[in-house]
């Protein structure tokens, strides 16, 4: 299985019971797949960058989850299907793990690897050096 995100925008004139019957649908039809829904974010209502069907403003919700790939073609199917979804977008984010965990791995290797030195002290502080300005006059005393 692989890990995807889900971010979709639903209209917002629409009632919090409506919104809540599409999370609801995704989440049966990301485990009805096979999937496990590892997290459900409801960022509330937010405004576009630009205006999509005539809408400034767009409630988002982020579903992050495991799934098969025919799971998430018929998660976009029912969303682009849905008339209160304005936009939707499908991320797959295990690439991006694996390259976040490979990186850790390098690193981690690498470190094992440099012996630990000791911190070279700090250099003493050193004297404040007079400059010699120009030679002031003798001046006479009356």
């Amino acid at each position: 299985m692989r890990v995807y995100e889900e971010l979709f925008i639903v209209k917002p004139d629409a009632a919090e019971e409506e919104i809540e019957q599409i999370v609801e649908q995704v989440r049966s039809l990301i485990v009805s797949g096979g999937g496990v829904v590892d997290k459900v974010d409801k960022w509330g209502l937010r405004k576009l960058a630009y205006r999509v069907q005539k809408q400034h403003e767009g409630y988002y919700v982020l579903f992050q989850f495991s799934s098969s790939p025919e799971a998430v073609k018929e998660i976009e199917r029912r969303l682009r299907v849905s008339d209160l979804v304005l936009k939707f977008l499908t991320v797959r984010i295990d690439e991006k793990l694996k390259r976040l965990e490979k990186r850790k791995k390098q690193r981690e290797a690498r470190a094992a690897r440099k012996p630990v030195q000791a911190a070279p002290a700090p250099p003493a502080p050193e004297q404040p050096v007079s400059v010699p300005g120009p030679p002031e006059p003798d001046r006479e005393v009356e």
